[in-house]
């Protein structure tokens, strides 16, 4: 070869190494954010996130449906409203508990907020197989407690409860909930409402630290 050729030859080369290692970057840019995205979900019923991070149908609810928990037993899936009746989850809430969280969706609306909700009524088998979860997650009954009750003492089971699923709309409830009688139940879990029909004139009580110190959990 030569020199001409050479000089000719080594741009050529130089393009191409430049462009091999703009792909490899790109390639593990692209895993690095994949595996954040999958392991970066928001927390589900057993995760306590932070006091202001609302559970997703997450982690919890996927292993739940792995185990032939469907949508009969109140499992939903991501982005659904009050409105979607058809789900078991949001048509066995109580009729009180519904009508408020519908009045209270549609204001919310109007102010550009929407309210997801992550979980509402569940069957007992699927409340168990949270429990479960919980107690493998944390090591033992005592802690899981804190995060997911009994079946016999879930207000989820007796559809009486809601979580909701985004930061926006538990900031919303928090600031409005009163006047339509939802009001957070534990410290711990900010995204957890359930109906208190006296908050409309009475304001909310103040929340359990968590459901350990709530009497309806000794039961």
């Amino acid at each position: 070869m030569t020199a001409t050729a050479h000089t000719r030859t080594r741009p050529a080369v130089l393009r191409r190494l430049i462009l091999a290692v703009v792909v490899v970057c790109a390639v593990s840019i692209g895993a690095a954010v994949h595996q954040s995205a999958a392991g970066a979900g928001a927390p589900g019923p057993g995760d306590p996130g932070t006091a202001a991070h609302p559970p997703a149908t997450g982690a919890m609810d996927a292993a739940a449906a792995d185990g032939a928990i469907t949508e009969a037993d109140g499992l939903l899936p991501g982005g659904v409203t009050v409105s979607a009746g058809a789900y078991a989850g949001i048509a066995r809430l109580t009729p009180a508990l519904l009508d408020a969280l519908r009045h209270a969706s549609e204001d919310a609306g109007q102010q550009g907020i929407v309210i997801h909700v992550n979980s509402g009524w569940r069957s007992a088998e699927y409340q168990d197989r949270l429990l479960q979860q919980a107690v493998a997650q944390y090591g033992s009954e005592t802690e899981a407690a804190r995060w997911v009750a009994t079946a016999a003492t879930s207000a989820h089971v007796a559809g009486e409860a809601i979580d909701i699923g985004s930061f926006d709309a538990v900031a919303w409830l928090s600031a409005h909930g009163a006047g339509y009688g939802l009001c957070q139940t534990y410290e711990n879990e900010s995204w957890h409402f359930e109906l208190r029909a006296d908050a409309i004139s009475r304001g909310c009580p103040a929340p359990y630290a968590d459901p350990t110190a709530d009497p309806r959990m000794q039961g």
